[in-house]
């Protein structure tokens, strides 16, 4: 049996947590967690734009999956594809107006939602609390 208590479980039942409660809040904007994670790396990136196949890195998902949720987003209107111009077999992803509007709703729900989550801890706590999460996630 699982303990409950464990690291992982604990991990995870944060994660589903958060997961849950950021799909409600996406909802309105008809987008996964997944879509929003694109749409925030895009709208990051030089020009708003960048290769599908860097997409893909930075998301960590197989080229199809990235190919899925780029194309769910062309459709929403949040993001639109493109040829590289010096290498037309090389398609690019570019943020839309709307995308950006999209993540600035994102982005601030994130904020709250971070706030609640470490709402019990003291600046001291989120501090190590940040440092050692980083520490963590730089083993994987």
């Amino acid at each position: 049996m699982i303990n409950q208590y464990s690291c992982g479980a604990l991990i995870k039942q944060i994660h589903d947590e958060l997961e849950k409660n950021a799909n409600n809040a996406m909802r309105s904007d008809d987008i996964t967690m997944a879509q929003c994670s694109a749409l925030l790396i895009l709208n990051d990136a030089p020009e708003g734009q960048m290769p599908l196949k860097e997409l893909e890195r930075w998301l960590r998902v197989a080229q199809s999956t990235a190919a899925g949720i780029a194309r769910r987003l062309e459709q929403k209107g949040l993001v639109e594809s493109f040829g590289n111009p010096e290498d037309k077999r090389i398609k690019m992803i570019r943020i839309t107006p709307s995308g950006i509007q999209c993540c600035q709703r994102s982005e601030r729900q994130m904020e709250q939602t971070e706030e609640e989550l470490l709402s019990g801890l003291t600046e001291a706590e989120r501090g190590i609390f940040l440092t050692l999460l980083k520490k963590v996630r730089d083993t994987l």
